[in-house]
């Protein structure tokens, strides 16, 4: 210790040396500190609050992206699917049926893209300062939120064209968003990370996006499935969310008990997995991004 600061130390009335605070890597693979995560909750919510102003600021068209988006694949999933293929819609509307599934679709492709280059898009930040790095892509998955909100108006007014009152069942709908971000989220840990190391998998995102897309029961009734298969098909997670939205929504359903907890297991199995190799990754980023 230096001169200057012993003279600062005997003035101020403390005795000893300076307390040395050391930051150190957590052990273990899942180590990680969740009251650290709390602590710098401050943080999350700025990164967040910035991604939106982000989103926002200097467009053109500003909050109508939120809208467009569902509403032109609705125009096109109802011309295509609806009219030309004639694919049943459970005694709904085709453009309600299609909406209702696209606002939880559209809201898990923005957080998972989203998150899956939260990491590169913010270097500088993970370079210079220390924080809890899983701040970083669940920060980039609360935004969504936000198109989903502007985009459920429309909603509601779709649902008041078509006479298609509301019911006690959606207030499963907080639940069912809870589980289209884990989805996003767990994967998103995963892609984030892998990113880092390898650059182009921003360009694997927006194929499996759009591969995931066609997967899940958005244009078309997961009653189309065969039964012996319906098990299979559930392991998709998104398929749990769509339909539970329809049920939440539409009542176009008796029960989608199974599919979402066959979803809920599934996005459980996947975030865990997800954040352990992220833990795993994360001594790294620094130097590697």
């Amino acid at each position: 210790m230096t001169a200057p600061t012993q003279v600062a130390t005997e003035k101020s009335g403390i005795k000893g040396r300076l307390p040395v605070i050391r930051i150190e890597p957590t052990s273990g693979w899942f180590g990680f500190n969740f009251r650290e995560l709390w602590e710098f909750r401050d943080l999350l919510f700025f990164l967040t609050w910035r991604d939106i102003k982000v989103r926002y600021k200097q467009t053109l068209l500003g909050a109508a992206w939120a809208v467009l988006q569902p509403v032109l694949t609705m125009v096109i999933f109802s011309v295509i699917f609806g009219q030309l293929a004639k694919l049943p819609s459970e005694g709904i509307p085709y453009p309600l049926f299609t909406y209702t599934a696209l606002l939880p679709w559209q809201l898990f492709a923005f957080a998972l893209t989203q998150s899956s280059n939260s990491l590169v898009g913010n270097q500088n930040l993970v370079s210079k300062v220390y924080f809890p790095r899983l701040i970083i892509p669940i920060a980039a998955t609360i935004p969504s939120l936000v198109d989903f909100a502007i985009a459920f108006v429309v909603l509601i007014g779709m649902m008041f064209f078509y006479h298609e009152p509301l019911t006690y069942r959606v207030l499963a709908l907080p639940l069912l968003l809870l589980l289209a971000l884990a989805t996003a989220l767990a994967v998103g840990l995963w892609l984030s990370a892998l990113n880092v190391e390898y650059r182009d998998i921003r360009y694997v995102v927006p194929f499996l996006t759009q591969f995931w897309m066609y997967a899940t029961p958005i244009a078309y009734t997961a009653t189309l499935i065969p039964a012996r298969w319906r098990l299979l098909y559930g392991l998709n997670p998104m398929t749990g969310v769509v339909e539970g939205f329809r049920w939440a929504l539409l009542g176009s359903v008796e029960s989608v008990g199974g599919l979402v907890w066959i979803s809920v297991a599934i996005v459980l199995l996947m975030l865990v997995s997800g954040m352990v190799y992220f833990r795993r990754m994360e001594d790294s980023f620094a130097d590697v991004i």
